[in-house]
């Protein structure tokens, strides 16, 4: 496959990623509604996708070795500790949706996220944070992150935001930020263990443990949630995750941080249109509005992901 192919797989692997995560917001957003506390319905959905791949490595040989390089390069020092981190960013996440997407909406969640996920993707590409290196800020990127931005924007018309608290898209854009940091910082990890399921699995370890202290920590000093809902779709959230977690460590090796977050906007948008068609939330903004959003962040996309051809002399 030409080097354009194998990134335009990629690109489309980058929009698969983010209708995934469209789809999980929904359904975490929905466990945390019938429970009435968001931060445990986090910590159920992360807990599943945490048993899921520890079946996973220990069946698979790739998982096994991939646990035996993580060991190894904890114990050498080869793997530094905020390399294992990126947990934390996911946990966040997977919280933010819990705790606002059943009033939001997918659609408004999205706004603050990709703002967020946008911005942080172009500094972390400067600084080269991500496997690939430093990712030159090219004019075509940018003019791409800004159209993206601007069809995120285009989300806050009309009276969507009446009576949503401010918090509520302030918490889903530091979550974009954090999940930009995320598919770095597992890209890299991927690349030391040479296995994107351990990378995945070193993720739900770290964002299980704090999503399960704050849990516990949440319902010893306000409330016992309402009770445990008994329909099995609302706990497909962490096996969603584990997935799109996962790709992300494969993709962002091709695309960069700033490409693959541009390529999930579409995957977001486009999904979270769908979604809230079919299933509004109070806030959602209007459909036709998504739909003009969707379209801005697709150009910005097609814009960052295409090369731009020089004329000859």
């Amino acid at each position: 496959m030409s080097e354009r192919g194998s990134v335009g797989v990629a690109v489309g692997g980058a929009v698969l990623i983010g209708a995934l995560t469209a789809l999980q917001a929904r359904i975490n957003g929905t466990l945390g509604a019938e429970i009435g506390d968001g931060i445990v319905a986090a910590a159920i959905s992360f807990s599943s996708g945490l048993l899921i791949l520890i079946a996973l490595s220990a069946l698979l040989p790739q998982g096994r070795r991939g646990v035996a390089r993580l060991v190894h390069g904890i114990r050498s020092r080869s793997i530094p500790a905020w390399m294992v981190l990126g947990g934390l960013a996911g946990a966040f996440t997977v919280a933010s949706q819990g705790l606002t997407v059943a009033t939001i909406g997918v659609a408004l969640f999205t706004v603050g996220f990709v703002a967020g996920q946008t911005t942080g993707g172009l500094v972390l590409d400067r600084v080269g944070h991500g496997p690939a290196g430093v990712v030159p800020v090219t004019v075509r990127r940018v003019v791409g992150a800004l159209l993206a931005i601007a069809g995120v924007v285009v989300c806050l018309s009309g009276d969507a935001l009446g009576g949503v608290p401010p918090w509520m898209l302030i918490v889903p854009a530091v979550a974009g930020a954090g999940v930009a940091w995320q598919q770095g910082t597992n890209g890299r990890l991927r690349v030391r263990v040479d296995s994107p399921l351990t990378a995945t699995l070193v993720n739900f370890i770290g964002g299980t443990v704090v999503l399960l202290v704050a849990a516990v920590v949440h319902v010893a000093s306000v409330a016992v949630p309402r009770g445990v809902p008994t329909e099995p779709w609302l706990y497909l959230g962490g096996a969603i995750g584990v997935v799109y977690i996962f790709l992300s460590a494969v993709v962002v090796k091709r695309t960069g941080v700033l490409l693959l977050g541009l390529g999930s906007v579409v995957g977001l948008l486009t999904t979270s249109v769908l979604l809230d068609a079919l299933w509004p939330a109070p806030a959602a903004p209007a459909t036709a509005v998504a739909l003009l959003a969707a379209g801005v962040a697709i150009a910005g996309v097609a814009v960052a992901a295409v090369p731009w051809r020089r004329r000859r002399a």
